[in-house]
């Protein structure tokens, strides 16, 4: 039998804390909300690996659950305060939205896989309001928002999404080609967008994000 609660301590302390996460808040959040419950069914026992994990829904569109020190380092640099209104984009089973509404955030899941939204409304149960639609348009009936959330990697520039902060919020996300991506934190002032790299990082492609194809002649 495992004990995940020890396998969470273990997380914190060799793989968050040895990656410069070094918020306490953060850490606690980590040390207390169960990955094992957001994982798929049956593979609770991966739920600490220092790896990131899929999430495939019922279409064959993949949603993944970041590895515990991107995701970590990611909302460290959300600066998430207690009463933050916030946006998690393809929120997947829920794990990250659990993690900032323990943070005190106000969060809004987002998810357009029918099957994975159900399965985030199961398990985050009254945590975060969970709706479904394109995650390019983001919640516009919901915004503005204090932080934006992107659970996987983005090509281009998340424009609509931008457009949802309030001014001087913050949008965290990996950005940018799979062997050039980087965590990158976007931040408003007015209306401009600022943006600086975090560190080298990878995750899975989410579809609504992809660059389109060029062609060559």
């Amino acid at each position: 039998m495992i004990d995940y609660a020890q396998a969470r301590r273990m997380m914190v302390d060799c793989q968050l804390r040895t990656f410069d996460v070094n918020d306490n808040a953060v850490l606690d959040a980590f040390d207390t909300v169960p990955r094992e419950a957001f994982v798929p069914k049956g593979r609770e026992p991966f739920a600490y690996i220092d790896q990131t994990l899929r999430l495939d829904g019922a279409t064959g569109e993949s949603r993944c659950l970041p590895a515990p020190m991107v995701l970590a380092r990611l909302i460290q640099a959300l600066k998430i305060r207690p009463g933050a209104k916030a946006l998690d984009v393809g929120t997947g089973t829920g794990y990250a939205a659990a993690v900032m509404a323990y943070l005190g955030a106000d969060v809004t899941a987002l998810e357009s896989v029918p099957d994975l939204a159900e399965t985030a409304r199961a398990r985050l149960g009254t945590t975060a309001r969970v709706i479904e639609g394109p995650l390019q348009a983001g919640a516009p009936k919901e915004a503005p928002f204090d932080v934006i959330l992107i659970n996987g990697r983005v090509e281009v520039r998340p424009q609509a999404l931008l457009d949802q902060l309030k001014d001087d919020g913050r949008l965290a996300c990996v950005f940018g080609p799979h062997r050039n991506a980087k965590a990158t934190l976007f931040v408003r002032a007015g209306d401009a967008f600022g943006s600086r790299p975090l560190f080298d990082a990878s995750l899975p492609l989410l579809d609504a994000f992809a660059a389109e194809v060029g062609f060559a002649f």
